[in-house]
């Protein structure tokens, strides 16, 4: 809806049409204020101009679980949040897990990721120290509410690429102990390792 141009006699009844506008669409959420376009787009590849961010990770995250089910995994659990605490704002801080799921007897964490296109960079690359300890974290915490401390467990990776090169369909790759916390740990540097 457009404003009407101010008019002579009634400039305050266009401001207060402004304001009212303004008003409804600052009630809207943040998803509902964006708008997704759902058509394709002729832009290139690696344009996300058709899918919002959100809309391609949830996109991801459907065919990651879809596929690993398909190759025998049991899901227990999708998006699992673990609030950490309040940022400087005072919003909550959550980690999470995409999916929980069994690999046999092995607790499997796994994170997903997910790219329209892999021309610049895998999808993996995003996975980063910082966000293996938040991933880390939130599985020590799983295992503690539901017993599992004793369980065998590994943290899994699964990469989708929406629109690989060359190809329409999208590209599922599964990638098992993707990390261990072993690796997580800070070195301790001894002297005798120190270099003068």
């Amino acid at each position: 809806m457009k404003p009407r141009p101010p008019q002579k006699s009634g400039s305050n009844a266009w401001i207060a049409q402004v304001m009212n506008m303004l008003r409804r669409i600052l009630q809207r959420s943040p998803m509902e204020r964006r708008r997704i376009d759902a058509e394709p787009s002729d832009k290139g590849p690696n344009e996300r101009a058709d899918l919002g961010h959100l809309d391609i990770g949830r996109r991801g995250e459907e065919l990651a679980a879809a596929y690993l089910e398909r190759i025998g995994y049991r899901l227990v659990a999708s998006n699992f949040k673990l609030p950490v605490g309040r940022n400087r704002r005072g919003a909550l801080i959550h980690n999470e897990i995409d999916l929980v799921a069994y690999d046999g007897n092995t607790l499997c964490f796994v994170e997903v990721k997910t790219r329209v296109s892999d021309r610049f960079a895998p999808p993996e690359v995003n996975v980063d120290l910082r966000k293996r300890r938040q991933i880390t974290r939130a599985a020590r915490v799983y295992r503690r509410l539901f017993g599992l401390q004793e369980a065998s467990y590994r943290y899994d990776v699964v990469t989708v690429v929406l629109r690989p090169e060359g190809s329409a369909a999208p590209r599922i790759e599964l990638r098992r102990g993707f990390w261990t916390e072993e690796s997580l740990r800070k070195k301790r540097w001894t002297s005798d390792e120190m270099i003068c």
